[in-house]
């Protein structure tokens, strides 16, 4: 079980170094919104400095990777599943599960990767945070990292076209992103939108980073957001394994 999954991981991270710009452009989002965004919400900071709106933004920067990285991973299976390679995977002798397991390992690990990176330029920004805020950070865009590669899988593999998932994401990512609190806290909006906010998983993982930010470990919002997505993860992770069954009949 462990080595089919490292093998096919370990073909994954292969191919990711033979094109390096993708995950480089795949941070470039979130870097211009904490250079061009963040500054803006010093208005709304308690003492209006910067390095308050970047714990306050900071963190929204961080699950936007996640939002718009792992969540369009699924494309390249499609091409696979048109093309016959992810069919005679499913039939060989491998362990199936390791299939999808392979590609999050390392959609997980590039996740991590980039979020170390954006957490460096918050640095340099004026960004403070403690040791052990940054590593339960990183853990939890681990897990957020779990359920969003995976439900893209699942969501490929279910869909098979380039052009309906497309339609699919971006139908709900501008809705996912607006009651998450990404690009603003939702204590600044309306109480129906922060009511509804409580039904996305996103919702917790951003106030829960906003929480460890300030060393409140123990915020409601903390527990909630780890158990959540390590549930929605495992979830997706069996809805993606299934539709890989289906795929090899």
């Amino acid at each position: 079980m462990l080595r089919h999954t490292m093998l096919f991981a370990g073909y994954e991270f292969g191919v990711l170094r033979r094109n390096l710009a993708w995950p480089i452009i795949g941070i470039m989002q979130p870097v211009l919104y904490l250079l061009l965004f963040a500054p803006l919400l010093t208005s709304i900071a308690p003492n209006g400095t910067l390095a308050e709106a970047l714990v306050m933004f900071t963190p929204a920067a961080l699950v936007m990777i996640a939002l718009f990285g792992s969540m369009f991973a699924g494309f390249g299976m499609i091409n696979e599943t048109r093309n016959g390679v992810l069919e005679r995977l499913a039939v060989s002798q491998a362990w199936r599960p390791a299939i999808i397991l392979g590609r999050v390992v390392k959609d997980m690990a590039m996740l991590v990767l980039q979020s170390v990176l954006v957490l460096g330029v918050a640095a340099l920004m004026g960004l403070r945070i403690s040791l052990a805020a940054m590593g339960l950070m990183l853990l939890l865009m681990a897990v957020t990292g779990l359920f969003s590669a995976n439900l893209s899988y699942g969501l490929a593999l279910a869909v098979r076209d380039e052009n309906g998932m497309s339609q699919i994401v971006q139908f709900f990512l501008l809705p996912l992103m607006l009651l998450s609190g990404l690009m603003l806290p939702m204590s600044v909006a309306p109480e129906w939108m922060q009511t509804v906010a409580k039904f996305n998983p996103l919702y917790y993982a951003v106030e829960a980073g906003r929480a460890m930010f300030v060393d409140d470990f123990t915020h409601s919002t903390v527990p909630i957001a780890f158990g959540l997505f390590l549930v929605l993860g495992v979830l997706t992770l069996t809805w993606s394994v299934r539709s890989l069954r289906k795929l090899a009949g």
